[in-house]
């Protein structure tokens, strides 16, 4: 089972690498969306401040690396090369599932980058399916330890299990067993998606669990159903299944709107700093990006810091043509949306 996981996560990069997972009839929802334009900001570039906090820790950017991969040697190059790149400047890093390292142990070293990281918010990750399978707060302890992270998150992902090979389809029940394993860990705990979106009646459904955070990433990215199905069958065989999902924009929305105090993280198809500015004023607090910067990591460290260079400067940019000096002032404005051509 182990060895299979391994493999098919290697056909995971394999694919989210040749674009063919990407939402074709889908998407994100931000390019409806415009900031408030100010021709006369009164405001210098050099002083806008993009420094934030976010679980506790401080960072130079709301700005998150997503979860990726983990699991075999080349897995361990890429989060390598994103550690470096975040402690190199100052953001926060999601790992890929964590699962693989409870089946086979030595797997460990693909997810241990505190070496080459040691500063950085660093959040563990395990599927939230696990937890009807016999593991629980000392398996997800064991996984943040394991590795030092300062969080966990637990991924959601049914419509991606169901068309897996072998994927978790046990649901029922969840809710109830995070009520009961959450509060039992004394680190802080988030629940994300996978790129499919949480919509605003399940945050309220798991408003009383303890998370620390919601990740929502919804729709227009990359779709891990079709992933799935192009892992599974080399084809698309389920072209309306694998295109279903809530954009991020309707997601952060309807998230916000349920839950108005939870901290949000926005992620799924964030392509721009532009994307993470708006995305903060609508309410999440961080942004998270993985896709585009999986052949970066392949290649180097240096690479990732220069993609991540051009988000940072973009969502510079975006805040001050906007007159937003820092990120409260950004989290106030109000986007419009843009008028059909």
């Amino acid at each position: 089972m182990s060895t299979t996981i391994s493999a098919r996560k290697g056909r995971h990069l394999e694919v989210c690498l040749s674009g063919a997972a990407a939402y074709a009839r889908r998407t994100t929802g931000f390019e409806q969306l415009d900031l408030p334009y100010r021709a006369l900001p009164e405001l210098d570039l050099a002083a806008v401040d993009t420094r934030c906090s976010f679980l506790g820790a401080p960072l130079s950017a709301p700005l998150l690396i997503g979860a990726m991969t983990g699991g075999s040697e080349l897995a361990g190059l890429v989060n390598r090369h994103l550690a470096e790149a975040a402690q190199r400047l100052g953001l926060g890093m999601m790992l890929g599932s964590q699962r693989v390292m409870l089946e086979r142990p030595e797997t460990r070293t693909s997810f241990a980058v505190r070496s080459v990281a040691p500063d950085v918010l660093l959040i563990g990750n395990l599927g939230v399916a696990q937890l009807l399978r016999g593991y629980g707060a000392e398996e997800l302890e064991a996984l943040r330890a394991g590795v030092g992270a300062d969080a966990m998150a637990l991924h959601t992902n049914p419509l991606q299990e169901a068309l897996q090979v072998g994927g978790d389809e046990a649901f029922a029940g969840l809710v109830a067993r995070l009520r009961e394993v959450v509060p039992q860990l004394a680190a802080p705990v988030l629940l994300k998606e996978v790129g499919h979106g949480l919509s605003g009646d399940v945050a309220r459904q798991v408003a009383d669990v303890g998370f620390a955070a919601l990740d929502v990433a919804g729709a227009g990215g990359t779709s891990w159903a079709k992933v799935e199905d192009l892992v599974r069958y080399g084809e698309v065989r389920h072209p309306d299944l694998v295109e279903w999902g809530i954009p991020t924009a309707t997601a952060l929305r309807e998230v916000r709107a349920a839950l108005p105090r939870m901290p949000l993280v926005a992620s799924g198809g964030i392509r721009s700093g532009l994307d993470v500015a708006k995305a903060l004023a609508l309410g999440a607090q961080v942004a998270a990006v993985a896709q585009p910067l999986l052949a970066p990591a392949l290649d180097s460290t240096e690479a990732v810091v220069a993609t991540l260079e051009r988000f940072l400067r973009e969502l510079r940019v975006a805040m001050f043509a906007a007159g937003a000096a820092d990120l409260r002032a950004l989290a106030q404005l109000t986007p419009s949306v843009r008028a059909p051509a």
